[in-house]
């Protein structure tokens, strides 16, 4: 069964309308939370909780309902990563690193992985945040062993940042999901 989750503007919008006027006088970061909900790399949502009460929380007047920022999801849409099946198509992502002075990613994976199954779309969504960065995959069934050698690959999934047609950094997808993400963009922005 699919869950359909609205939009974070929608989201803000009847969020906002909920919570009384009150509210968004005690807490005038609520109003500016609800217009920068939408960006284009990530989206804010905003949450609803019930003031005071808690164990060491101070007791406000009211203890009406407080909205805050938060990130909520990202907003960007996944773009495709294109197949790298050959060492011609290797060479050719290569020099688009080198002529545009842009990273380029490369997914090393195999079908019979289940992390690289699993990652591949994160991977997709993470190359709509970042335009200018190509993402690129290799099945390494599918290739000639010349193409993986070349990416000096031993365990998969491996992904790899190329710039300039040189190997600078990997991260080996054996760590949690969103560790791995984490370390893919922070790769990227030191590169960029």
């Amino acid at each position: 069964m699919a869950l359909l989750a609205p939009g974070p503007r929608v989201l803000c919008r009847d969020l906002c309308a909920a919570a009384p006027r009150e509210a968004a006088v005690a807490a005038p970061s609520s109003a500016a939370a609800c217009s920068t909900v939408g960006g284009a790399r990530s989206a804010l949502g905003v949450g609803l909780w019930r003031g005071g009460g808690g164990r060491g929380a101070s007791r406000r007047r009211g203890g009406g309902l407080r909205a805050e920022a938060a990130y909520f999801w990202d907003a960007a849409e996944p773009v495709e990563m294109d197949e790298i099946d050959s060492m011609d198509k290797l060479d050719a992502a290569l020099a688009y690193s080198v002529d545009n002075n842009q990273p380029v990613i490369i997914d090393w994976m195999a079908s019979w992985c289940r992390k690289c199954i699993y990652l591949k779309p994160k991977l997709e969504k993470i190359a709509g945040e970042y335009p200018g960065v190509r993402f690129y995959f290799v099945d390494v069934n599918k290739v000639p062993s010349a193409v993986v050698k070349r990416g000096n690959i031993s365990k998969m999934p491996t992904i790899q940042l190329w710039k300039d047609g040189e190997w600078k950094e990997q991260v080996i997808g054996g760590d949690k999901a969103w560790l791995v993400m984490d370390h893919v963009r922070e790769m990227i922005q030191k590169y960029k």
